[in-house]
């Protein structure tokens, strides 16, 4: 794995985030080589997840690089008021001027897209938030990723290694993807076909809405309101 140019990848992390939208990420960009990865918030206090994991910023908006590739990852209640966090959303946009590549994983897209990031672009997103990222002029695709000029987006929570390894061949070439997939042997092989709607039948869609349908109504929410504010 050899690569002359030296990148460096935001992870934006915030309160209320899902974790594994950016650790399985950062596993695979932590193996690009000359890169360095940053996990950028406002300040460096420790950042708690919706899950309960407590991660460390190594860098706040404000001393952040010059980025290679911003990444935005979605999340619970978190996702929400990212959507109308206006600090959050000028530092997306002043990354997005400059940032070679404009990235998220699950309702990540739909915090892109609060930030004016993804008007006429082609999106991924976790299932049940499809509807909210159409309404923010996104045109939602259904893949597991999408890569659409310099946007790539990851679908639902587990789309996040699939992203990674992803960007990694955009940097670095297939090549150096590959040996990263093979170091990780990631080699899925669920024990359930139930990883997405087409496939886990009615009943289980249903008893997910039911668990996520206060997210969902909540989220739907500020995305009318997002949309509004960008004359949607």
């Amino acid at each position: 794995m050899t690569n002359l140019s030296e990148y460096h990848i935001g992870l934006v992390i915030y309160p209320g985030m899902t974790q594994l939208d950016i650790t399985g990420p950062h596993q695979v960009f932590a193996l690009i080589p000359n890169t360095s990865v940053h996990l950028l918030w406002k300040t460096l206090e420790p950042v708690t997840s919706n899950e309960g994991m407590t991660i460390l910023p190594t860098n706040t908006f404000e001393n952040c690089p010059s980025l290679d590739v911003l990444c935005v990852p979605g999340g619970a209640v978190g996702q929400v008021e990212m959507m109308r966090d206006t600090e959050v959303l000028e530092f997306l946009r002043q990354q997005g001027k400059t940032a070679k590549y404009i990235t998220s994983v699950c309702t990540g897209s739909l915090i892109l897209a609060a930030a004016g990031l993804l008007k006429g672009y082609r999106a991924a997103c976790h299932w049940a938030f499809r509807d909210q990222l159409a309404m923010l002029g996104v045109e939602v695709a259904t893949e597991r990723v999408v890569v659409d000029r310099n946007r790539i987006t990851g679908g639902g929570v587990t789309a996040g290694i699939d992203f990674g390894l992803t960007v990694a061949a955009q940097l670095c070439g297939e090549d150096t993807a590959k040996v990263i997939q093979l170091l990780l042997e990631y080699n899925p092989a669920p024990p359930f076909n139930a990883g997405s709607p087409e496939n886990a039948g009615e009943a289980i869609v249903a008893q997910v809405k039911m668990f996520g349908k206060q997210l969902i109504a909540a989220s739907m929410a500020q995305t009318k309101q997002t949309a509004k504010l960008l004359g949607i």
